[in-house]
């Protein structure tokens, strides 16, 4: 799998990466300068191991992010474009993450032994996070704040509710 670009019309057709492995889920910076993606490219070959990179928008300059033998994948820029959240199993169970647009000063946020993650985003003020976790049996909503304190579920259903996202102005 490769990333491309093009107009919104679908014209302009341009191949961003190229090379054997997959490069999915591109996440824009806020201004639209670099493109944050996963990828498969560094593991072993039938690895399942993920990293996330960085790149200019034009594809140029591709930059490891992570590295590390577990799975590290779904990148989310904060509104002001200087941390990525991201889901890793690098301690056992996926957690979310935050690390500095750099790559520097990982920190997990939910530090839980269930499975975390399942989709997480910003709210647009960048003081909150949106996540789910099975903490409580079936996959529910979170939200904490951006250091990964005052963690609440949202929704209580037996259901799964997975992938959360903000709605505009962040309701």
């Amino acid at each position: 799998g490769e990333i491309y670009v093009m107009d919104s019309d679908g014209t302009n057709q341009t191949r961003l990466t190229n090379n054997s492995a997959y490069d999915y889920d591109p996440k824009w910076s806020p201004g639209g300068a670099k493109i944050a993606f996963h990828t498969d490219r560094d593991g072993s070959p039938g690895s399942a191991a993920l990293e996330v990179y960085v790149m200019d928008s034009d594809g140029s300059n591709p930059i490891r992010l992570t590295n590390n033998p577990a799975s590290d994948y779904g990148a989310a820029w904060s509104p002001d474009g200087s941390k990525i959240l991201f889901s890793s199993n690098r301690n056992g169970n996926f957690e979310v993450y935050v690390m500095n647009a750099d790559g520097s000063n990982k920190i997990n946020l939910t530090n839980n032994p269930a499975h975390e993650g399942g989709g997480h985003d910003w709210s647009p003020d960048g003081t909150k996070i949106v996540f789910s976790s099975n903490r409580d049996g079936a996959f529910n909503i979170y939200v904490m704040d951006a250091d990964g304190s005052n963690q609440t579920r949202l929704a209580d259903t037996v259901a799964e509710d997975l992938s959360p996202d903000w709605g505009p102005p962040g309701t």
